[in-house]
């Protein structure tokens, strides 16, 4: 299927856009998960969780930017 390279540039940069999203909701978590007095997580349960959810974000972006590559490198027509 050949799609029209303004609808692949469109997509690209919705997988971008989705990077964004995934940034915005690690610093959401992050955010929640502050250690405050009288709250029910301690610092080293809100470091597990920063890092846990951490990779997890950096491997959708890492995913999502190499589907932006290759729609970019489909846009272009190289095969």
């Amino acid at each position: 299927m050949n799609l029209p390279p303004r609808i692949l540039r469109l997509l690209a940069l919705g997988a971008l856009g989705a990077c964004a999203a995934f940034v915005a909701l690690y610093a959401l978590v992050v955010f929640i998960t502050i250690p405050r007095a009288g709250a029910g997580i301690d610092a080293t349960h809100a470091t597990i969780t920063w890092i846990s959810v951490g990779g997890m974000v950096l491997a959708l972006i890492a995913v999502h930017v190499v589907i932006a590559r290759q729609l970019w490198k489909n846009e272009s027509g190289m095969p």
